[in-house]
């Protein structure tokens, strides 16, 4: 027999499913092109007058991504401590479809878990820090790595510490 205590936390309990089932059905949102008004999150610069790939996240709640200068910064939000918002996704330039480093591209953007990273590189970002190269293909990913030095790994491979970590960086390296 149900009594009213019981039926109540029967129903609540049904009432908690029926929000979760809801949320897990939310689309995940696509990536939005690179346009002018994109401004990095941490820096509030507009990133396309930086070099590099870039990345967009959507947490849940917002409508609009956060956009980061630097692929490095978006994986350092990830794997911050202090994060606690929903991720709901992160997108990548796929530098292996970019024209140039100088030009990762507008449009060619890859799921960050997804996507084989170029970790410990030559390559230095928009913010002149050392940069993770995304692609969406390994070989492309590997060619890089054996042309410019560094390992390919997965999002799950790199440590917090390759982001996180303190560096000196070097406004406007050319690479």
């Amino acid at each position: 027999m149900i009594t009213i205590k019981n039926g109540f936390a029967l129903a609540f309990a049904l009432v908690l499913a029926g929000c979760s089932s809801e949320a897990a059905v939310q689309p995940t949102p696509e990536p939005i092109a690179l346009t002018e008004e994109a401004a990095g999150h941490y820096c509030q610069m507009v990133i396309l007058e930086h070099q590099g790939p870039k990345a967009q996240m959507y947490l849940a709640g917002m409508p609009q991504p956060l956009w980061f200068s630097q692929v490095r910064d978006g994986l350092a939000y990830i794997k911050s401590p202090e994060q606690s918002a929903e991720i709901l996704v992160m997108y990548v330039n796929d530098m292996g479809e970019a024209k140039s480093w100088s030009e990762p591209g507008e449009m060619n953007w890859i799921r960050a878990d997804e996507a084989y990273f170029v970790v410990g590189s030559d390559a230095t970002g928009g913010m002149g820090a050392p940069e993770l190269a995304p692609f969406s293909n390994k070989d492309k990913a590997t060619e890089f790595a054996n042309l410019r030095g560094g390992t390919v790994q997965l999002l799950s491979e790199i440590s917090a510490e390759a982001v996180l970590a303190p560096v000196d960086t070097q406004e406007g390296s050319d690479q």
